[in-house]
């Protein structure tokens, strides 16, 4: 007999407990950090989301029979496409070259974080599809255009496929030791390095020695031992490196703090020094339960060439490889992170759309993009870096 389950909504994952969020993280298979209580409240105390920013949180939760929380998930609704990964702003120029609205639509992601895993979070399965069931209730009650879910694990991506949303797929770059089933994994990373064709082991050695050349020296801080001073460093990187693309930065220094104070042990910080004085920085999220690195952001106050790739690539993948860590997931979009040692990973996400014509012709662009992206995936495992492709 299925459960039937009340539902209710918030607007904020700070409304609801910690201990009882985090309770359904840990259950909920292939979840990552960012679907921690403390990872998305500290996204809303910051002020990096709200009413403000575009980014108005409503989560769904249910209950069980007891009142208990079976299911939760953060929606977001939004007025505009920024912070996502997924792109749809031709989707949303189509709606209002016919006069329709596109925005406000309602979000399942977590917010300016490409990172694949569940974002589903219930006690068990029946619960967490019930949960989309809700969602999708919600969205069409609601009257906005559409519900877009982005970066699901496999599981949520077969649900969604069940329940009329349109999958896409979309792929990202990530290096993992090994680098296939059936090969050895590395120890070291002149094990990686010897495992590269020789014209792109020479360029990483190329590009690590003009670091070198450059007297800059990295030192690598974990959990507790990132202070105040550091945390203040790596935010004016961040937001410097934003200003130089001439976009504010989603995020602020009340954040990086506070997930320093609330999520220690998933934070690793590169810290690139010259002279003693620190010229850049990338942080990292670790998952020790994967153990997968998750390369997130970075910046610096100084033009250093080279010093992206090794404080944003070779650094983390040495620190991985000495650590026991065998994925390392380099972020959104970038085929150049090939030749650094990452292989192409496809990615899913579904969308609902309310509008039937418009759903339509989404569905048969999808069907097309999809196609093209498979021969471009395949086209891409055919150039892998490694001296035999494994």
């Amino acid at each position: 007999m299925t459960e039937d389950f009340r539902t209710e909504l918030s607007d904020a994952v700070g409304a609801l407990p910690a201990a009882d969020w985090d309770a359904l993280v840990r259950a909920t298979p292939g979840t990552t950090p960012f679907q921690r209580h403390a990872w998305l409240s500290a996204l809303e105390r910051s002020g990096c989301i709200g009413p403000q920013t575009g980014w108005q949180p409503l989560v769904v939760a249910l209950r069980g029979r007891e009142g208990e929380l079976a299911a939760v998930c953060a929606l977001y609704v939004k007025s505009h496409s920024y912070g996502e990964y997924v792109f749809d702003w031709a989707w949303a120029r189509a709606y209002a070259e016919h006069g329709l609205a596109y925005y406000p639509k309602l979000l399942l992601a977590v917010p300016f974080t490409p990172v694949g895993g569940a974002k589903l979070l219930g006690r068990d399965a029946a619960a967490r599809k019930a949960l989309l069931q809700a969602a999708l209730k919600l969205a069409r009650d609601s009257g906005v255009s559409s519900l877009h879910a982005l970066f699901l694990d496999p599981q949520e991506a077969q649900w969604c496929g069940t329940a009329q949303f349109m999958a896409r797929t979309t792929l990202q770059f990530h290096w993992r030791n090994p680098p296939a089933a059936d090969s050895a994994p590395w120890q070291t990373f002149e094990d990686f390095l010897a495992s590269l064709r020789h014209d792109k082991r020479k360029k990483i050695r190329q590009e690590q020695r003009q670091v070198r050349d450059a007297e800059v020296q990295f030192r690598v801080l974990h959990g507790s031992e990132i202070g105040a001073t550091d945390w203040a460093f790596f935010t004016r990187c961040y937001a410097t490196t934003y200003a130089l693309h001439g976009s504010p930065p989603y995020l602020n220094d009340d954040f990086f703090r506070t997930i320093g104070d609330t999520m220690p042990e998933h934070c690793l910080l590169f810290l690139a020094e010259r002279d003693g004085t620190p010229v850049a920085s990338a942080l990292i999220v670790l998952d020790p339960h994967s153990r997968t690195a998750y390369g997130r952001h970075w910046g610096a106050i100084a033009h250093i060439p080279a010093l992206h790739f090794d404080a944003c690539y070779y650094q983390p993948i040495a620190w991985c490889l000495a650590h026991g860590y065998t994925t390392f997931e380099g972020g959104a979009q970038g085929e150049h992170k090939m030749a650094r040692g990452l292989q192409p990973v496809a990615t899913q996400s579904a969308h609902w759309l309310a509008h039937p014509q418009f759903a339509h012709a989404v569905e048969d662009y999808l069907e097309r993009e999809t196609a093209a992206l498979a021969k471009h995936q395949q086209r891409l495992q055919e150039r892998l870096p490694f001296r035999e492709v494994q």
